[in-house]
């Protein structure tokens, strides 16, 4: 049964109001903000139970008709880690031992593990998926509680690709990264949909992030963030469809988090789409980059 979120996932604020409410491929998708900070986040939704259920049987079925990774699909990973990749260089991140959540088929896992020499260690919910990843010889496990009885919980490099707008408790997710797997000097990679800019509200997507609100979150997790990218890369050459942040935790001692309310959000995604549509008019050659 879907369960109804009382309480902000951000701020924990009980005020809330809808925000959008749509069909997605015949799932009833309904989306609320915070009154208090403006995190726009999905109410009601899947149970734990049913979410578990979801990716391990039906998420790949309902996104791209099949089981198994399709060509959209590989292409996408493919220069999304050529993207991602790009970032670490510009920052001279070079991690020993690394974790990839949410490897999907494996590619960005397998990238860093070649690029950097390091050990690469992966989790990936879906059945086929994981066992494709497994077939190019990856480490990767169903889930975390499979790595913690098997791996070292230190690792100098956290990627989550398209994986914390998934999650029902983002904030609560990060801290434990940060708290239980993550060396003290080490890097966190996240990237997820702009609300400002992709279509976002999606069954499987629990939260929606604008700038501002994944900065919250992860000030909140314990984080400093060192680099935040708008772009496209690699579906759009003009489109600000992603962000990407590259974040460190906060150092101790410093100011504990205070909400920083986000205002005017309905209005900067009316904005936005507007905009989308605009470029797409104008230039839809850069807009959408074609699927080879």
């Amino acid at each position: 049964m879907p369960q109804e979120i009382n309480q902000c996932p951000l701020c924990l604020s009980d005020k809330n109001s809808l925000f959008d409410q749509r069909q997605f491929r015949e799932h009833q998708v309904v989306n609320c903000i915070c009154e208090n900070c403006g995190l726009v986040f999905q109410s009601p939704r899947m149970t734990a139970d049913e979410l578990d259920a979801f990716y391990a049987r039906e998420y790949r079925q309902v996104y791209q008709g099949e089981e198994g990774p399709t060509k959209k699909d590989l292409f996408v990973q493919n220069g999304r880690a050529d993207a991602l990749m790009e970032i670490l260089a510009q920052q001279q991140v070079t991690p020993t031992r690394y974790l990839d959540i949410g490897c999907s088929s494996g590619i960005l896992l397998q990238r860093f593990r070649d690029h950097f020499g390091c050990e690469a260690i992966g989790i990936e919910p879906g059945d086929a998926y994981r066992n494709h990843a497994q077939k190019q010889g990856l480490t990767v496990y169903a889930d975390i509680s499979d790595l913690e009885d098997t791996e070292k919980p230190d690792f100098d490099l956290i990627s989550m690709a398209h994986v914390l707008e998934h999650l029902p408790d983002p904030v609560g997710y990060l801290a434990d990264m940060r708290k239980d797997y993550l060396t003290p000097s080490g890097w966190l990679l996240i990237e997820v949909p702009n609300l400002f800019s992709h279509d976002s509200f999606e069954i499987a997507h629990m939260t929606s992030f604008s700038a501002h609100s994944l900065g919250q979150v992860l000030d909140k997790a314990g984080f400093q963030i060192v680099v935040l990218k708008q772009h496209g890369h690699p579906r759009s050459r003009i489109l600000p469809l992603y962000l990407t942040v590259l974040a460190k935790p906060r150092e101790h001692g410093q100011v504990r988090f205070q909400v920083k309310p986000e205002r005017n959000v309905a209005l900067k995604r009316r904005f936005g789409l507007l905009w989308r549509r605009i470029l797409q008019k104008l230039f839809p050659h850069k807009a959408w980059v074609p699927i080879k």
